[in-house]
C-alpha cells in the first residue's frame, strides 16, 4: 500500500526535521516523480471535480453528524421535561414550577426541534471550523428558535410570565446543545479516528514557519487537517520538504491534495501562483492572516481550534454551489424531456426524411476541467460532413484555432439551417443534462484544439460544466465570436453563479434566440 494513501506528518516530526536540533531522519520526498508534462493547468483541472466532491461530503457529514446531534440533544430534554415535568419524577412542586416555566407545546413536542434547527442554520452554527463549538453563537440560535412560537403567548399570557418562560427554556434548550456538540468533540479527540475524513493538507511557506504552523491545535493528528509534508518556498527547497514551489502542481497530483495552507511570506507573484494552481485543482486554500491583493480573491476569516486562518476564494464554483447547481439542472432537464418529448420527435422525423444518416450528431468536445465528453445535437449537415472540417478551416471567420464558425457553410442541409436558426438543434443536449456532462446554463463547451494555444487565464472556463445556454450567448456584443470576449463573460458567470442568474439567463435566451443569436 502507498504510504502517502495512510501516514501524515506530525507537528512533532515537522519540528524535528526543520528546527534545530532535529533529527537526520529521512523523510520521503516525491523528488524524482514524473512531472506534468502537458498542460499542468488542465491537469489540475481536471483534477477539481474529484477534490470538490469530497469537501461536498466532507461538509454533508459534518452537517449530518451535527444535526443527528442536535435532534438526540432535543430528545433528551424532550424525555427529561416528560418525566419531571408531566409525570412528577422528583416531586409534585419541582413538577409544578416545569411546567410554569417551561411553557407547553414547547419541549413535550416535536414542533420546536424544526425551530431549533431553523434558528441554528440563520445563526451559521452547521459551518465549518469553530462555528459548530461557538458557545455565543449557539445561544442566539436557542434564543432564536425560543423567540419563534412566542409571538401570540405574549398577548394572552402577559410579558412577565412569557419573559420568563423565554429566559428558562433559552437556557435549558442551549445548555442541552452546547453540552451535546462539545461531547462530540470529546468522543471524536479521545476515540474515533477521524484521520480518513480529514483534509489532506500542504503547508507552504518557510520550514521553520511551517513546523510552528503544524505544532498548534489546528493542525493535531486525529482533526480537520491530515498534513502530509511542507512545500518549501526557499530558493533551494530543504531536502526534507516534499518540494519547492515549482513543485506544486506535481504534489497536488500525486498526493490527492485537498486543502492548501500558506504559512508564510511570499511575493506578489508567487502568490498569485499557488492560489491559482491551488483553486484550479479545487483545493481550500488558507492562510495565517495577512493582507490580500490578488485578483479575483475574496479572502474571509475562519477559526479552527482557535487559530485564525484565511480562507481564499476565486472565481469558481464551490462543492455546495455545484450539488445546488446539479439539482436545478435535473429537475430542469427532465421538465423539458417531458414536456418538449412530441416535437423532439417530430424534429428527428423531418431530419430522417430530409437526408441520409442518423437523427443524432455527436461530436467530442470539453467539459469541466477539460474532460472530453461526445455533445449532441439534433444533424444539421449531410453525413460524414465532420470529416470535411479540416479541409475547411481556411474559411473560418475568425481565424482562431480555438473557434470553428464559418458563414453560409455549404454542408448545412435544408433542414439543418431553420434548426441552427431557432437553435433547435441544441435541444438534444438536456440528455447530456440528465448525464451529468452538462448544465443548463454554464460556459460555451468548445471542441477539443486549440489549447496550446491557451494562455492560464482562458482555463478559468473550464471550472464549470458546459451549458446549453449561457452568460456569452445573451450578452455577447456581435455576431462575431471572440475568443477573449467567451472566456471574459464564461469567467463572470463562474464569479458571480447563483440559481437566479441561471434562471434569468434562462429566460434572455428566448429573445437572443429570435434575434438570431442562439447557442451558436
Amino acid at each position: 500500500m502507498d504510504p502517502v494513501q495512510t501516514d501524515s506528518v506530525s507537528a512533532a516530526e515537522l519540528l524535528r526535521v526543520f528546527m534545530p536540533g532535529a533529527s537526520n531522519t529521512a523523510v520521503r520526498t516525491p523528488h524524482d516523480a514524473p512531472r506534468l508534462i502537458q498542460h499542468p493547468r488542465l491537469s489540475l483541472q481536471r483534477r477539481a471535480p474529484s477534490t470538490l466532491r469530497r469537501h461536498l461530503a466532507r461538509a454533508v457529514g459534518r452537517f449530518a453528524v451535527l444535526l443527528t446531534a442536535d435532534l438526540a440533544a432535543f430528545a433528551i430534554l424532550r424525555e427529561l421535561y416528560r418525566s419531571v415535568g408531566e409525570e412528577a419524577l422528583l416531586g409534585d412542586w419541582l413538577s409544578n414550577t416545569v411546567q410554569q416555566l417551561l411553557p407547553a407545546g414547547y419541549l413535550d413536542g416535536w414542533q420546536y426541534a424544526l425551530a431549533l434547527v431553523l434558528g441554528l442554520i440563520v445563526t451559521g452554527n452547521y459551518g465549518a471550523g469553530d462555528r459548530r463549538r461557538d458557545a455565543a453563537r449557539l445561544f442566539w440560535g436557542c434564543a432564536l428558535a425560543t423567540a419563534l412560537p412566542l409571538w401570540a403567548p405574549l398577548w394572552h399570557r402577559g410579558l412577565g410570565l412569557v419573559a420568563a418562560q423565554y429566559s428558562v427554556t433559552t437556557a435549558v434548550v442551549w445548555l442541552g446543545i452546547v453540552a451535546i456538540r462539545f461531547g462530540i468533540d470529546a468522543v471524536d479527540a479521545g476515540i474515533v479516528n477521524r484521520t480518513p475524513a480529514s483534509a489532506r493538507t500542504l503547508l507552504i511557506g518557510a520550514a521553520r514557519e511551517c513546523a510552528n504552523l503544524a505544532s498548534r491545535p489546528a493542525f493535531a493528528p486525529r482533526g480537520d487537517h491530515l498534513v502530509l509534508g511542507v512545500v518549501d518556498t526557499a530558493a533551494t527547497p530543504n531536502p526534507r520538504a516534499l518540494g519547492g514551489l515549482s513543485d506544486l502542481p506535481m504534489l497536488i497530483q500525486e498526493h490527492r491534495i485537498e486543502t492548501v495552507v500558506i504559512c508564510g511570506h511570499l511575493s506578489d507573484v508567487e502568490l498569485h501562483d499557488v492560489v491559482e494552481q491551488s483553486i484550479t485543482a479545487g483545493c481550500h486554500v488558507f492562510s495565517v492572516p495577512r493582507t490580500f491583493e490578488v485578483a479575483g480573491v475574496q479572502p474571509s476569516v475562519v477559526w479552527k481550534r482557535a487559530q485564525p486562518l484565511v480562507e481564499l476564494t476565486a472565481q469558481t464554483l464551490k462543492a455546495q454551489q455545484f450539488a445546488i447547481k446539479r439539482v436545478a439542472d435535473v429537475v430542469g432537464a427532465t421538465l423539458g424531456v417531458l414536456l418538449l418529448a412530441p416535437f423532439l420527435l417530430a424534429v428527428a422525423a423531418v431530419i430522417k426524411l430530409d437526408s441520409r444518416g442518423p437523427v443524432l450528431f455527436r461530436q467530442r468536445r470539453t467539459g469541466i476541467g477539460g474532460r472530453p465528453f461526445l455533445i449532441l445535437k439534433f444533424r444539421t449537415m449531410a453525413d460524414g460532413a465532420d470529416a470535411l472540417k479540416p479541409a475547411l478551416t481556411h474559411l473560418s471567420a475568425s481565424h482562431d484555432p480555438r473557434i470553428f464558425k464559418m458563414p453560409n457553410d455549404p454542408r448545412v442541409s435544408r433542414v439543418g439551417r431553420w434548426l441552427r436558426r431557432w437553435a433547435v438543434d441544441e435541444l438534444p443536449q438536456l440528455w447530456n443534462v440528465l448525464s451529468g456532462e452538462m448544465s443548463l446554463v454554464g460556459p460555451r463547451p468548445f471542441v477539443e484544439t486549440g489549447f496550446e494555444a491557451y494562455q492560464s487565464h482562458h482555463f478559468s472556463r473550464l471550472g464549470a460544466k458546459p451549458g446549453i445556454t449561457g452568460l456569452w450567448q445573451v450578452r455577447r456584443s456581435s455576431d462575431t465570436v471572440d475568443f477573449e470576449e467567451v472566456i471574459t463573460l464564461d469567467a463572470q458567470y463562474i464569479r458571480e453563479w447563483s440559481l437566479l442568474l441561471d434562471l434569468k439567463i434562462l429566460l434572455l435566451t428566448i429573445p437572443a434566440v429570435i434575434r438570431g443569436r442562439g447557442a451558436a
